[in-house]
């Protein structure tokens, strides 16, 4: 990890890996941490209508409360240094119509502290609510990103006041964009003509000190969760039918996720497939400077899961993709985690060669792979005999099985209250890889 991390994240690391090391695979607890602040039938909650508008730029310490239900209208941009507080139990709803969104610009911050019996909640305006409603959150922070230069800016169509309000990126790895904890992001992820479509929440040059945990992104209909460089920290994360992929590394991001949920659907997900977890270093190499290190993630205790009543038919028909997807000069290591109901667990871009050098950059460590149609594949082949047998090896300690959700998980069918967790005493695992 050093090689990838500077040494305030190798500080912060180290005392929560210790405290993950002794943890079972995928998403842990004594108790069930989804219990009360997350909403799985989100369709069916109903909101206040608005008493307070929020739009244009918020240039002094705003304070948002439980009182109030505020509207969304339009890009607002929190800039200045502001600060955006918002109390817990607060509900703010994103307009469809003006397809509205939330940027705290670099050097301004956002402190949404919602609690586990009084989540914040921001939501789509509309009484049907769908996909894509209104546009999604955008954080942007000082931290580093990949890209040729020493500012950049968000492409996504927004429109502020000022180009400086979209710009992101820079030295601290340690930069503070305030505390996201305890919050829903609901029907985010609108589509734009020429910037494609928006995440649930995009993180641009956000560093080490900034919070983000108990974060719920669902029925988004771009990524639920974007990182476009910085040095992240990211703490139990939820994201549930997006449409695209649910977690997505770009450009430079050194991140840190454990304990973190992703629940995929074949009817909620794009035609063109998405991935649970998509790794890259850029879009087009040309934008990148090689002096600059490339996205790295280290993820432990993930569970990531396909939710079909017939998963067999859902595959054959290509309803069903891989779990993650790994571009050319990403790196990462994975461990105690949980793949279950992809085709595959694990496809790497045809441009990566497999060789030592790849491999020991790219670690999947005691690892479950369950009920995958096959497990680790390059792109555009069918023979993966030298990752089986690398991956297959005993120092790893992966386990690969083909158990039902029922002998799996707890609980995953009872959506108003589900547990995700694994369901120790009812696996029945072999070390035998699967070769379809």
């Amino acid at each position: 990890m050093k090689k990838h991390y500077s040494l305030i994240l190798i500080l912060l690391f180290v005392p929560l890996c210790s405290l993950f090391a002794q943890q079972e695979k995928g998403i842990y607890g004594n108790e069930n941490w989804l219990n009360i602040w997350t909403e799985f039938n989100s369709n069916k909650e109903e909101y206040p209508v608005p008493t307070q508008i929020l739009s244009g730029n918020i240039s002094a310490d705003t304070q948002l409360y439980k009182k109030e239900t505020y509207l969304l209208l339009g890009d607002v941009f929190v800039t200045g240094g502001a600060t955006l507080s918002i109390e817990p139990g607060t509900v703010i709803l994103g307009d469809f119509k003006s397809k509205a969104s939330l940027t705290i610009t670099e050097g301004s911050k956002i402190m949404a502290e919602g609690t586990q019996t009084d989540p914040i909640v921001f939501t789509s305006n509309k009484s049907i609510r769908k996909k894509g409603d209104w546009g999604g959150i955008f954080i942007l922070g000082n931290a580093p990103v990949n890209k040729i230069g020493s500012k950049w800016e968000l492409e996504y169509g927004l429109k502020p006041s000022s180009s400086r309000l979209v710009q992101y990126g820079g030295p601290d790895a340690e930069n503070n964009s305030g505390t996201l904890k305890y919050v829903r992001i609901e029907y985010a992820g609108k589509r734009t003509k020429d910037y494609g479509y928006y995440n649930g929440l995009t993180l641009a040059g956000v560093g080490a000190g900034t919070v983000v945990e108990n974060i719920m992104v669902s029925y988004c209909a771009g990524s639920s969760f974007y990182v476009l460089g910085g040095n992240t920290i990211l703490h139990q994360l939820v994201s549930f039918r997006a449409k695209k992929n649910d977690f997505t590394f770009n450009y430079g991001a050194q991140a840190l996720m454990t304990n973190s949920l992703a629940v995929k659907s074949p009817y909620f997900t794009s035609s063109a497939g998405a991935s649970s977890i998509y790794l890259a270093s850029y879009n087009k190499k040309e934008e990148i400077d090689p002096s600059k290190k490339g996205t790295y993630l280290y993820a432990e205790n993930l569970t990531l899961l396909v939710l079909s009543d017939d998963l067999a038919a859902d595959i054959d028909v290509g309803l069903v993709h891989e779990a993650m997807y790994v571009k050319e000069g990403a790196s990462f290591s994975i461990n105690k985690s949980i793949f279950s109901g992809f085709n595959p667990g694990v496809l790497l871009e045809d441009k990566i060669w497999i060789n030592n050098e790849n491999l020991s950059n790219m670690v999947f460590a005691n690892m479950y792979f369950n009920n995958c149609k096959g497990n680790i594949f390059t792109e555009g082949s069918s023979n993966n005999e030298d990752l089986e047998n690398w991956y297959g090896n005993r120092a790893f300690q992966n386990v690969y099985s083909k158990g039902s959700d029922s002998e799996t998980f707890i609980d995953v069918k009872n959506l108003s209250n589900p547990d995700f967790r694994l369901r120790i005493n009812k696996i029945i695992a072999s070390n035998i890889l699967d070769k379809d």
